[in-house]
């Protein structure tokens, strides 16, 4: 029986999640399968992979050929390096502690690359809502000013119609009293 490691897609349309499995290589794509491994979702930046270790190093070991994206993922969890340095370890070319050291140390530069990532894509999106929220402040002050020059324009017009007002009734005052002069005399 030849064993794949490969991936199963679930998930919705356009938005696809895999369940990556060990199979007989005759089995469909989302059929039967021997052994759950993990799973991978490729929407997340970066992708989001979990994965056991230990079940997918004793699978690649036993010679379960992974798909070609399957094999990428396993590189990049470490699983083909651990087998590599574990071979190492067989033939006495190293030993455990310095197999383990290096595994570590490739570990923690892969940590940091992704943390790396991770805090760029942040700030890219730190900056978006900065222009975002400049742009959006930039537009509140344009409408505020044009609602103050509208609000300004009208107090002026009632000022002067209140102003005219007053001097109507002015001179309507003048005018009565003018009259009642005449009259008295």
């Amino acid at each position: 029986m030849a064993t794949r490691i490969r991936l199963q897609r679930h998930g919705k349309k356009n938005q696809p999640f895999y369940h990556i499995v060990v199979a007989d290589g005759r089995a469909p794509r989302d059929g039967r399968y021997i052994e759950r491994l993990g799973t991978y979702n490729p929407l997340t930046n970066p992708a989001e992979v979990k994965i056991n270790f230990d079940r997918a190093l004793y699978w690649v070991k036993v010679g379960a050929v992974p798909s070609d994206t399957a094999r990428s993922i396993l590189k990049h969890e470490g699983v083909y390096l651990m087998k590599h340095l574990e071979g190492g370890i067989e033939k006495g070319a190293l030993t455990e502690n310095d197999a383990q050291r290096k595994f570590d140390a490739w570990k923690q530069e892969r940590e940091s690359k992704l943390n790396n990532v991770k805090r760029e894509a942040a700030d890219k999106q730190r900056k978006i809502e900065k222009a975002r929220l400049e742009a959006e402040t930039k537009v509140k002050e344009a409408i505020s000013a044009k609602v103050a020059a509208k609000y300004a324009a009208a107090a002026e017009a009632e000022a002067a119609a209140t102003e005219a007002a007053s001097e109507e009734a002015a001179a309507e005052a003048e005018a009565e009293a003018t009259a009642e002069e005449t009259t008295e005399a």
